[in-house]
């Protein structure tokens, strides 16, 4: 980026204050206190960086003298610090912002050539300047996040075919296995997939004798973690090993959930004849080696029947465990290294909880989770925010504002990006129906970084989420 000679000189020397107090924070204000100084800092420093071209008649002296003043916040307690880096921030946000509008919305005459080259670039950002929020939000919703009803049906229609074979090939091949009826779940199923329909979930149930097998809660394990459950075998005393065919997998007395995954992966993954499903479906089938989850690729193809990678549907095949509305799933990527472990899913309790709260009052949430679904999977700086932290932040949401109709849709969203902020400050966002379970455990502190820095500038302007 080009500057003018004499804002350069004074740039060099806010940052190197803003380095400087970088570098020095976890000793003023410990970890928590650093991380909120840290995306503050970042977002003051690529702001000032971005605004960097003044008019020619400005004072230089004036505007360091603005600067430094806002930098002798360093001089005060950790508590003013927190307070005036986060108004420092929203200043900058908020001028660079207008002055961003108000460059897009002037004569296409007064347009520099760069947006001359690319009039549909200008003619989407203009509408920024026309369609208020509310507006914004439903157009994104229907020409980015939802899905048309083509899609859907295709990528299920391929998923239950499938299924099918899978279900055909076990039953031929492995009599004795007892399984349940497989079925699709996940987004796709549920209504949730957004900008494309490129994922489904094949649920394999397992049966176990209830008089052999006991779930046991992850509070109970050793492990001690929530969502890590495990499954017990009981009454060896009365029915030993070998009475159950699921006995074949123990591994210490539990059923391991790493061993069933290396079961189905040698049964089905390595040993179907792919190539022969591919024909008899018309499309091409493979399967996804080398990686802890049994998961397929399909290449849907374009209409004329080419083969094309951008179309690919990959299909998750999940063994899971049902006892009421219990289901644990044989996911080793989430409970490794314990090969005894299963994964709880709070995916169902979720869900349905966003739905019944819809069909009580004709609420706007999962509208809403599917807007801000399309807008992490899209912005590259929010990318790493997966599905369930954004469910369980409208849930949580959901028990202190009751409002949630579509014309309240503008508002919710702008609340979902300051409280996801607040959370981001704290490193914590509890799961609903595990508060022991934080869901932004797994993120880095470059990523929450990245994350504040996006969502502080979208506090004054959200449409720019929406671009």
């Amino acid at each position: 980026m080009n500057f003018y000679s004499s804002r350069r000189r004074g740039e060099d020397g806010i940052a190197m204050v803003i380095d400087l107090l970088l570098s020095n924070a976890r000793l003023v204000l410990g970890v928590g206190g650093a991380a909120l100084l840290g995306i503050a800092t970042l977002a003051v420093k690529r702001l000032i960086e971005r605004a960097g071209r003044a008019a020619e008649d400005e004072k230089v002296e004036q505007k360091m003298a603005e600067s430094w003043e806002e930098l002798s916040l360093v001089s005060a307690s950790p508590t003013l610090i927190r307070k005036g880096i986060e108004g420092v921030v929203m200043k900058h946000v908020a001028k660079a912002t207008r002055q961003q509008k108000a460059d897009l919305c002037q004569n296409p005459e007064m347009s520099t050539p760069e947006l001359q080259h690319k009039p549909e670039s200008k003619s989407k950002r203009l509408e920024l300047c026309v369609l208020t929020l509310q507006e914004r939000l439903q157009q994104y919703y229907y020409t980015r996040a939802a899905l048309s009803t083509e899609d859907i049906q295709r990528a299920q229609s391929v998923a239950l075919e499938i299924c099918t074979e899978i279900q055909g090939f076990l039953h031929s091949r492995h009599p004795d296995m007892p399984l349940g009826e497989m079925s699709l779940g996940g987004s796709l199923l549920d209504d949730l997939q957004v900008v494309s329909a490129d994922h489904a979930c094949l649920l394999v149930p397992l049966q176990l004798e209830t008089s052999l097998w006991r779930l046991v809660p992850g509070e109970e394990t050793l492990l001690t973690h929530p969502l890590h459950w495990m499954v017990r075998r009981v009454n060896l005393e009365y029915f030993p090993r070998g009475r159950s065919y699921w006995d074949r997998y123990l591994v210490g007395g539990y059923l391991s959930a790493e061993a069933v995954v290396n079961m189905f992966s040698k049964v089905v993954m390595e040993t179907v004849n792919w190539p022969s499903i591919s024909s008899i479906l018309d499309c091409l089938v493979r399967p996804v080696l080398g990686g802890p989850e049994l998961k397929l690729e399909i290449q849907l193809g374009s209409e004329k029947g080419a083969e094309s990678s951008d179309q690919s549907l990959f299909i998750s095949m999940l063994p899971v465990l049902r006892e009421g509305d219990v289901v644990l799933t044989a996911q080793t990527e989430l409970t490794s290294p314990w090969v005894n472990a299963w994964h709880l899913s709070l995916y169902p309790w979720e869900t349905q909880r966003l739905t019944q709260l819809d069909m009580a009052d004709k609420g706007c949430r999962r509208h809403t989770l599917k807007i801000l679904k399309a807008v992490c999977r899209l912005n590259p700086a929010l990318r790493m925010l997966k599905a369930a932290p954004l469910a369980n932040l409208i849930l949580h949401l959901s028990d202190s504002e009751k409002d949630w109709s579509e014309k309240s849709l503008d508002v919710r969203f702008q609340q979902c990006i300051t409280e996801l902020i607040g959370y981001l400050e704290q490193g914590a966002l509890h799961s609903y129906f595990k508060p022991a379970v934080n869901l932004l455990s797994a993120l880095s502190e470059d990523q929450v970084d990245q994350m504040g820095f996006m969502l502080y500038c979208a506090v004054s302007e959200p449409e720019i989420l929406l671009i």
